[in-house]
This record gives C-alpha cells, sequence and structure tokens, in this order.
C-alpha cells in the first residue's frame, strides 16, 4: 500500500486577496500563500533569479511567483494598512471620493490657493515679486526659484494665498505636489517665447488636480512678443482663450513693467468667487507639508498650508513621521502668529524632525498619540527604505547569467554619492534627476541622502565608502573641509541644479568604458604582383583613396569580400622603405603573413578611433 506524501504544491492557497507588502522576503512571502520560503527561492532560481531567502523581493518577482501558484494579491507599501489604524488614533475619518481635503462645501468662504507655474525663466516669480511688493528674484541663484514659496497678499478686501513652483525639470513632483494644494492655476507664458515644454507640464497637473487655469501672457513689453501666437498654442492645446469663444481666462501682463497685475488679481477673485470656496475653520486642523528644512538656530521648520479648522501655538502636531508641541506659527513676512485658519500658509516651529515636502499634516488629541503615531510610522518607512535600497542594489534580484557576465568581463563602474540639501524638497528632485543619468556600465548608488549642512559624519562615510559628496544650498563647516583634505574626500557645492546635473553626468561619461569606432584610413588597388627571394610576395599597388601607413590594420578584399586580415609589414616607394604613402600614387606592400595576391585585390587600411561618450 502506497503513502501518499505531502508536498508544498498540494497546499492550497488561500482564498480571496491576499495584502503583501512590498521588498517582502521570501521567508515572509512563503506562509502568506501557504508556501515555504525554499519553495519561493526554488521557484525563482529556475527562472534564472538567484535569490536567498532573507532577500528583499523586487514587486516583479512576487508577482511572478503568486501568479504561479494562482494566489490573487494586493502590493502595499510597508506601513500601509497600519497607517489606516493610526488616522483613527489620530481622529481623522476616511474621506470620500466626492468630500476631498479642503474642499468641502462646508463652512465660511476660504481664501483661494492659487499655484504659479510654468517655464522656467517666463517670470513666474517676478509676478509674485510684484504681487506683495516684495523682492525675492534677487534672492534665487541665477534668478531661478529653488523650493516651493508660499504667501499671502490682500486686494480689494480679498485674501489671496499664492504658491510659487519652481520652474526647472528637475521640480517636476514639485510642481505636481503644489498642482494637488491649490484652488486656481495661474500659467505663465511669456509672449516672446510662448509655451515650452515646463509650460506643458504645468498644464498637465494643473489639469490632473482638475482646477481652473488662468493663463497670465508675461513680457508683452517686448518688441518680440507675440500674444497672439500664444492664444493660438493655448487653443491648440484645449484651453481656448475667452476672447475666441472659449472659457479660458487670459490676461496680457509685463511684471517687469507692472503691467495688467491688478486685472489678474480682478480674474483670480472672480474665479474663486465661482468656485465658492469653503472650509471649516474651527475643530482639528489638517493640511499639507509643503516644504521642510533643518534651522541649524531653530530645529526643523515646515512650511505647512492649512486647509481645514485652525492651527494654533501648543497644538501637538503630526507631519507624515514628524510630531510635537507647536513651538511658534510665522507668517510670510516673518512675524509670529498665534492661529492659522484654512488657506494660511506658515511656518511651524517644534517638530521632532524634518518632515517630508508632501506629507499631511494633523492636529493629534495629545502629544502622547502624536508621538506613537510618528513612532509607527518612521518605524514603517524605515522597512520601506531597507526594502528599496535592497531591491535597488540587487537590481530586483542578480540574474544568474548577469553573474557569470560580470565575472568574465568584470564589474560595472559604481558612482558613489552622498547628497545633502537645504531642503526636502530640493533633497527629492536632485535624487530624481541624478537617477535618470545612470547607463549600463556605470551606476549610480546614493550611500546616504539628507537635509543640512555637509559635517564630519558625512565625510567619515565618503571616506569609507569612496563616495564624492554632492551639496545643493548647503557647504561644509570647518572641521568637514579639514576632514576632508586629510581623508582625500571630494565635496562638490552648488547653487544651481543646471550646474550639477552638467558635473555628474561628465563624472559619469568619464567612468563609460572607452567606445571605439572603425575608420578607413586608405585604399590601394593590386596592380602587380613581385616575388622577392626569402621576403614573398610583394604588392605593387596604386593608392586610390586616403593615406598607406606602414604598421596599419589591413583588410584584404577580393570582389568585395574580405579574405584576409592583417597588418602592412612592410612599405616601400621607389625601393626605399618609407612610413606613408598618400593618395594618387604608386607604392610597394609587404602584408605581414599573406601571400595570396592577385591583381585586383584592394588593400584597405583602418584604425579603432575612441569616440566620446555621451
Amino acid at each position: 500500500m502506497e503513502v501518499a506524501t505531502y508536498t508544498p504544491e498540494d497546499a492550497p492557497v488561500p482564498e480571496g486577496v491576499i495584502v503583501i507588502e512590498r521588498a517582502t522576503t521570501p521567508q515572509e512571502l512563503g506562509p502568506k500563500v501557504s508556501r515555504t520560503a525554499a519553495d519561493v527561492v526554488r521557484f525563482l532560481m529556475q527562472q534564472g533569479e538567484m535569490v536567498t531567502a532573507t532577500q528583499s523581493l523586487s514587486d516583479d518577482m512576487i508577482e511572478l511567483f503568486t501568479a504561479e501558484i494562482g494566489a490573487e494579491i494586493r502590493l502595499v507599501d510597508p506601513g500601509e494598512e497600519q497607517e489606516v489604524e493610526l488616522k483613527k488614533m489620530l481622529g481623522i475619518e476616511p474621506i470620500s471620493d466626492d468630500d476631498e481635503l479642503g474642499g468641502a462645501d462646508i463652512g465660511p468662504i476660504r481664501p483661494p490657493v492659487i499655484t504659479v507655474m510654468g517655464h522656467v525663466d517666463h517670470g513666474k516669480t517676478k509676478l509674485l515679486d510684484r504681487i506683495r511688493r516684495a523682492n525675492v528674484v534677487e534672492g534665487e541663484a541665477g534668478g531661478i526659484t529653488q523650493h516651493i514659496g508660499a504667501y499671502q497678499t490682500e486686494h480689494n478686501g480679498h485674501t489671496l494665498t499664492f504658491i510659487d513652483t519652481p520652474g526647472h525639470e528637475a521640480f517636476t513632483a514639485m510642481r505636481a505636489r503644489g498642482a494637488q494644494a491649490t484652488d486656481i492655476v495661474v500659467l505663465v507664458v511669456a509672449a516672446d517665447d510662448g509655451i515650452m515644454p515646463q509650460t506643458e507640464e504645468a498644464i498637465s497637473h494643473a489639469r490632473a488636480a482638475d482646477v481652473p487655469i488662468v493663463v497670465a501672457i508675461n513680457k508683452i513689453d517686448r518688441e518680440n512678443a507675440d500674444p497672439q501666437r500664444v492664444l493660438s498654442q493655448l487653443a491648440e492645446r484645449n484651453l481656448v482663450p475667452e476672447s475666441w469663444g472659449g472659457d479660458t481666462i487670459t490676461v496680457e501682463i509685463s511684471a517687469l513693467e507692472n503691467l495688467g497685475i491688478d486685472d489678474l488679481l480682478e480674474q483670480l477673485i472672480v474665479v474663486s468667487e465661482l468656485e465658492d470656496l469653503r472650509a471649516p475653520d474651527d475643530g482639528q486642523a489638517q493640511g499639507v507639508v509643503l516644504e521642510s528644512h533643518l534651522d541649524i538656530g531653530r530645529g526643523p521648520v515646515a512650511t505647512l498650508l492649512v486647509q481645514d479648522g485652525t492651527l494654533c501655538v501648543g497644538d501637538p502636531v503630526v507631519a507624515g513621521a514628524a510630531w510635537g508641541r507647536v513651538r511658534a506659527l510665522i507668517d510670510d513676512h516673518g512675524e509670529s502668529l498665534t492661529e492659522a485658519g484654512p488657506s494660511r500658509p506658515v511656518q511651524v516651529l517644534g517638530l521632532s524632525d524634518v518632515c517630508d515636502a508632501g506629507d499631511e499634516f494633523v492636529v493629534a488629541p495629545n502629544e502622547k498619540v502624536a508621538s506613537r503615531v510618528a513612532d509607527t510610522r518612521e518605524h514603517w518607512q524605515r522597512q520601506a527604505s531597507i526594502g528599496r535600497e535592497t531591491s535597488s542594489a540587487l537590481g530586483g534580484g542578480a540574474r544568474l547569467e548577469d553573474i557569470f557576465s560580470q565575472i568574465q568581463t568584470g564589474e560595472a563602474a559604481t558612482l558613489n554619492l552622498i547628497a545633502k540639501a537645504d531642503v526636502n524638497g530640493s533633497l527629492e528632485a536632485l535624487t530624481d534627476s541624478l537617477n535618470k543619468l545612470g547607463r549600463d556600465e556605470v551606476k549610480l548608488a546614493f550611500v546616504h541622502r539628507g537635509v543640512g549642512g555637509i559635517s564630519e559624519n558625512d565625510v567619515q562615510l565618503a571616506a569609507a565608502s569612496n563616495a564624492t559628496i554632492i551639496g545643493f544650498n548647503v557647504r561644509p563647516d570647518r572641521k568637514a573641509r579639514e576632514l576632508a583634505e586629510q581623508e582625500h574626500v571630494e565635496i562638490r557645492s552648488y547653487e544651481i541644479i543646471y550646474n550639477l546635473i552638467e558635473d555628474i553626468e561628465a563624472a559619469i561619461v568619464g567612468m563609460l568604458a572607452p567606445e571605439f569606432e572603425e575608420v578607413v584610413t586608405g585604399e590601394a588597388e593590386v596592380r602587380e604582383i613581385f616575388r622577392v627571394p626569402r621576403v614573398g610576395a610583394i604588392a605593387g599597388c596604386y593608392v586610390t583613396n586616403g593615406v598607406i601607413t606602414r604598421g596599419s590594420k589591413v583588410r584584404f578584399l577580393r570582389d568585395g569580400a574580405v579574405i584576409w586580415n592583417g597588418e602592412i609589414a612592410s612599405l616601400r616607394r621607389f625601393k626605399e622603405d618609407t612610413r606613408e604613402v598618400a593618395s594618387g600614387f604608386e607604392c610597394g606592400i609587404g602584408l605581414s603573413d599573406f601571400q595570396d595576391l592577385k591583381p585586383g585585390d584592394i588593400i584597405e587600411t583602418y584604425e579603432d578611433r575612441e569616440v566620446p561618450r555621451s
């Protein structure tokens, strides 16, 4: 009698949708789908993926295995499921699809939040400069806005909140974040340049946020300004101007000459009244983090946009994985406030750490709850980060053939970087931009990323990991500089992201293995064959193109087919040895080890030249 043996494949897969965290290991994945870690590892190795039981798996690996056994899964970020419980602790009710944060039609009318977008150098910050009657542009390195700024202004008894988003493509994510927190988008288009790539991106962000777009056609004072061309370009993108029978408001302005600014503000007030923007100004304050940074004197500083309720000094606040009791509220003019209502941007002091731009913030019932929620989020964020870094380092798991090829050809070059920036948004944009520069032969690896100045710890880490330190709007202190000199650590500081990206790109190109292209240098036709004792056959040739040089690599062609490859052993002209013979002259060519010469054959010389990488 045969005894039935159990195999893992016989185990039934759990019914329903199984929630699995990203970057999970075979040890964690197996039990959730009624399998063992060995089952997962064995299957993936059969697919050519070399993994261990404790290695974080990529999304593709998890989906590949679960599809094989017929399991229905939902991948979530580590801590995502726990976040529901954390929000209940904070007293946040789930937001329904028709009741967005800060957009409910309850409570008193609130000021509109207006985001200014557009292509780099089209005059966004100069426009805000006019509106605020403060000089912001000169404070920006290279005249380019590097992070989000939020400001409030009054016009004819109406309060307007403006968010200035950077125009460089590196800050696409920050512009998207600004659009998500906004009610109206002002699209700035230069009358002389017209719609540019980043203008297109801004339009996409505004449409994704489903908010009205008001177009400010700037620089109309310039000689080559052509507002009609801008109107035509807008119409092509389904933003038909009102003057053309559409519903897109356009205003011609000159921020430099202070023309049309009042008209623009009036139009924004009209649009905000039509939108009927309301929010409760009492109860639990909620909103979004626009920016955050570490101030040496004041500690972590976060720029918050209040969307619901009123934020007061002394409130216990949770913002992402940071928490604290609000020690001070500061407006965009540097004045201290005791409270901030809906649509009010404020800087907040008192948080435990630098939070992430884009995080939601909420006032907690008490400090104990705030601390517990923040600590739990920090734990899960750390788990997610470890998983992402492990998965990234392994490229989602090294394939067997990749390992063999690396052994045969040598490891790919890796450029290790430590990135430090002044604010979290800049760090995020910097990371995104640099990640796009990697090549197959050269990998970019971030040993560490952080907000704040370049410290001794950064230098020590760079020395240990053979990394270059990149600082964006931050500088090393004296001790860090001295240690960097001792340890021969390279520190590069930048204030304009264009320069940073160009330098790193140049470094990557320098690390790429050289590429060579073949260049034909000369061509000669065999006219006659001479037999020389103890030397062999000599080809009497006529140089038809280029220059034939002694020692050159050579191809021997007969009827267009290559019949031999080698080198020119000897080159003579009128019985005299010569180094080279130019086109239009006759010569005698002796080949290294080829004797089967015939009249009419073609001798082609060539060389391999290095091609600059790009």
